[in-house]
């Protein structure tokens, strides 16, 4: 080979690492950009100001040394501090917050376990589709994979579980990565997002320095080298740091039904004798507000199944809602619109609809959207796109036109006749104590119109969800497909918070209780006065009831009666116990418990409840 050839190819392989060198080290960066060393300032503050101007109002943490910057510069500008008493309740607060106001929500937690505690929270709001921003500390830049305090591998933890992920490595990152991230969360399917930033991109100038300067003089060639390392690469981490910024909301994309799409299922529904549509969480999405899809299917007359966060769209008593007999409806439909609705396990995997029947699905997200459609079920038409904008857009095109009216009568007298066997188990006596059904329907007539239902359990919960019904959009939270318990303290925390004139129930089983019951200090002292009514069994009666005569033995299912009503009591609440010596008094107790909650009492109803075979042979796995 030439050797001007082998030479030129040296000088620019050397060229090239000299460029990249130069790049990594940020000193072309700082030959254009100022490093302010006397400047106060630090990064919380640009992550505060990003997150005021997107219109974030609270952030819920659990606090810890690397994140104190954020924290402290939020409350500054007015965005609320929440602390609760574990990282998981912060990532379900916010969860709430998402899903009631429309915005995402923001959890801020410190590294390495204050971040491992979130991830059942995180991976129920990816399932839940719930656009949040979970911030997370780190070790400093320097120090990473070093054996820092709480260091560890924080972004394999999360990138199977977020959206958008990021570690911020300079000052001047900040701003834009946020707001991308915030973009991100809400874009597309929505789901949660994760930045991490380190201690020293938090922290004013000198306060790093302090960390960075050699303690003694450095000596020899190496010990320069080093010196002058650190030294760039403070200069570098607050290099432009401070230079203005746009703060201003990036563009949201959200997938919507093509015209040709919307005529095709016109024509579909146009057709149909028997539609039905099951209305799935996704359909409570922004842009397209609550109220005005009620107002599209009550337009449509077509009957509807409500399900996750749709429950209580058409509110308490629509003619259009039925509740009962979902199986046999979906056998005699002629039309099934699953707008948002996901054939998975809650629909059998989808053999519970009829293979005659025509079916429009509706999802944002496509895996959702065809999910075992190469098994046992085939969409007639599939559209990826917001469920809720669909729906305006068909009512709008059908316009005039209503599903005949007989169907929906007919559905509503079979819900009738169930509902009045299910009335009748109500008024059945227990063995022991109170029978849970008679309970769960006091509390239901009770309720105040505004009130917002939070379910966190297993069989008590199960049964409120046939029973209790919601008054409204946006008025029932439950974790959704993932399942979790412990949902129930953060729910009600962020609820309570975007609603504080609202009356917000949680529906607790004796075993998820456990999970958040902690929290009726934070309820305390962040004057969020909440009701929890407790079925307390002395069991997880949801395993139970299948363990026991599957394989013969109660192990692991067995708790106590305990006395939860003074554990709320002793984290400043008010608790009760009511048992069957009380249930002549049981709609007073309620009253009275509304009563206290308005006058700023967190609340705890232990009730002591019996078994019945209400629920027998419904799944728990």
């Amino acid at each position: 080979m030439d050797l001007s050839v082998v030479l030129g190819c040296s000088l620019g392989a050397a060229l090239g690492g000299v460029i990249l060198a130069t790049y990594k080290l940020g000193l072309l960066y700082q030959l254009f950009h100022k490093t302010e060393r006397q400047s106060p300032r630090h990064g919380g503050e640009s992550v505060a100001e990003v997150l005021r101007a997107h219109g974030v109002k609270f952030v819920f943490t659990l606090v810890g040394g690397h994140i104190s910057p954020i924290l402290v510069a939020c409350e500054k500008l007015g965005i609320r501090i929440v602390d609760t008493r574990h990282e998981a309740t912060a990532v379900f607060a916010a969860d709430a917050v998402a899903r009631l106001s429309g915005t995402v929500g923001v959890a801020a937690v410190t590294a390495g376990p204050g971040l491992t505690n979130t991830v059942t929270a995180v991976k129920n709001a990816q399932m839940a589709e719930s656009p949040l921003l979970l911030i997370g500390g780190a070790a400093a830049t320097l120090l990473q994979g070093r054996g820092a305090l709480q260091d560890i591998d924080q972004m394999s933890l999360f990138k199977p579980l977020c959206k958008f992920c990021a570690s911020v490595r300079t000052v001047r990152e900040i701003v834009p990565t946020v707001k991308k991230a915030l973009a991100a969360a809400q874009s597309g399917t929505p789901g949660p997002v994760f930045i991490e930033f380190p201690i020293d991109t938090l922290y004013p100038y000198h306060v790093v320095e302090k960390e960075f300067a050699p303690k003694n003089t450095p000596k020899g060639l190496m010990g320069k080298i080093i010196a002058w390392y650190l030294r760039n690469h403070l200069s570098n981490l607050f290099a432009g740091a401070w230079e203005t910024r746009d703060l201003s909301p990036l563009p949201v994309h959200i997938p919507h039904a093509t015209e040709d799409e919307v005529q095709r299922c016109v024509e579909l529904v146009s057709r149909a004798k028997k539609p039905v549509i099951l209305l799935g969480s996704q359909a409570t999405l922004p842009p397209t507000p609550a109220d005005d899809v009620r107002k599209a299917l009550e337009s449509l007359g077509i009957p509807c199944f409500l399900g996750g966060m749709s429950r209580g769209m058409l509110g308490k008593n629509s003619p259009l809602h039925i509740r009962q007999n979902r199986r046999d409806a979906l056998k005699d439909a002629d039309l099934v619109l699953l707008a948002g609705t996901v054939c998975d396990f809650r629909l059998s995997y989808g053999r519970v609809l009829n293979r005659r029947s025509k079916i429009i699905a509706v999802n944002r997200d496509r895996s959702q959207l065809l999910k075992n459609s190469d098994m046992f079920w085939k969409p007639t038409v599939a559209i990826q796109g917001d469920a809720g904008s669909f729906l305006l857009r068909l009512s709008k095109a059908l316009k005039g036109h209503r599903c005949p009216e007989e169907w929906p009568r007919s559905l509503k007298e079979g819900d009738a006749i169930k509902e009045k066997a299910n009335r009748a188990k109500a008024d059945e006596k227990t063995e022991r104590h109170l029978n849970p059904l008679s309970v769960l329907h006091r509390v239901d007539e009770l309720l105040a119109e505004d009130s917002i239902i939070v379910a966190d359990g297993g069989d008590f919960v199960g049964s409120a969800a046939y029973i209790m019904r919601p008054q409204g959009p946006l008025r029932w939270l439950d974790p959704g497909a993932f399942g979790t318990l412990g949902v129930g303290g953060g729910f009600a925390l962020g609820a309570k918070l975007c609603r504080p004139e609202s009356e917000v129930w949680i529906v607790y089983g004796d075993g998820s209780l456990g999970y958040s019951v902690a929290e009726y200090d934070t309820f305390t002292r962040h004057k969020t006065p909440v009701i929890a009514l407790v079925g307390n069994d002395a069991c997880w009666s949801q395993i139970s009831r299948e363990q026991v005569p599957m394989l013969g033995s109660n192990v692991a299912c067995g708790l106590a009666f305990t006395d939860y009503h003074i554990v709320a009591d002793g984290y400043g609440g008010k608790g009760y116990l009511i048992g069957r010596e009380d249930e002549s008094q049981l709609d007073d107790i309620i009253k009275k418990a509304q009563k206290e909650c308005r006058e700023g009492k967190a609340v705890l109803l232990n009730v002591l409840i019996g078994k019945t075979n209400f629920r027998e042979g419904s799944i728990s796995v």
